[in-house]
């Protein structure tokens, strides 16, 4: 099965446990720090959107992308009067090519770990950079490898395996742990990195 018939039927059958109400934490908190203002912003693998509906009520003009059409359906739906503010995207960017240097900010939630190989995460890497406008920064939220291994979860990524994929086409400005922000009373270790794109 494909990466992306893998999500399409994980959409279908509503076995997603990636889903959450609320905005991650790790999202606000990097935008406040940094000091990131409202610019365009595009979410790779949005899910239901609850990120996106954030960055677009804080003045951010929102380009949300994910493989699964059923997935942007649902999204539209929770989004209520935020949807409108929105550019829902239908696209594979392992098939697809993203739109050249438009944004100002990527931000993904769980996205680029789910690729599994080295060649398939600097491929990705590369197409997020060329659609990143100069000192674009890109927001990502990845499984973390270290420590003790789990059964069930995200897909996991050691710091080697991020710096590797990503290194020819950004600048790691900071690589910090962190857990997701959801309802799970025990969330699922992750990497917090925030790159911005080279020259």
């Amino acid at each position: 099965m494909t990466e992306e018939n893998r999500f399409i039927d994980r959409y279908k059958t509503g076995n997603t446990p990636w889903a959450h109400q609320h905005p991650d934490f790790n999202l606000m908190d990097v935008i406040q720090q940094k000091n990131i203002k409202p610019c365009k912003a595009f979410e790779p693998g949005c899910g239901l959107g609850v990120e996106s509906v954030w960055l677009a009520q804080h003045g951010f003009e929102v380009t949300a992308m994910d493989v699964s059409e059923l997935a942007l359906e649902k999204a539209r739906k929770l989004a209520g009067s935020s949807a409108e503010r929105i550019h829902w995207l239908a696209m594979d960017i392992m098939k697809d090519e993203p739109l050249i240097e438009e944004y100002g900010f990527i931000f993904d939630r769980g996205f680029f770990h789910t690729f599994d190989t080295f060649e398939e995460r600097n491929i990705v890497a590369k197409k997020l950079a060329s659609s990143l406008k100069k000192d674009g920064l890109w927001l990502s939220l990845m499984g973390n490898k270290d420590g003790v291994p789990v059964r069930t979860g995200p897909p996991l990524l050691t710091a080697t395996d991020i710096v590797l994929a990503v290194d020819p086409f950004f600048e790691i400005i900071s690589l910090q742990v962190s857990v997701f922000g959801n309802e799970e009373a025990n969330p699922h270790k992750i990497w917090r990195c925030l790159m911005k794109k080279r020259q």
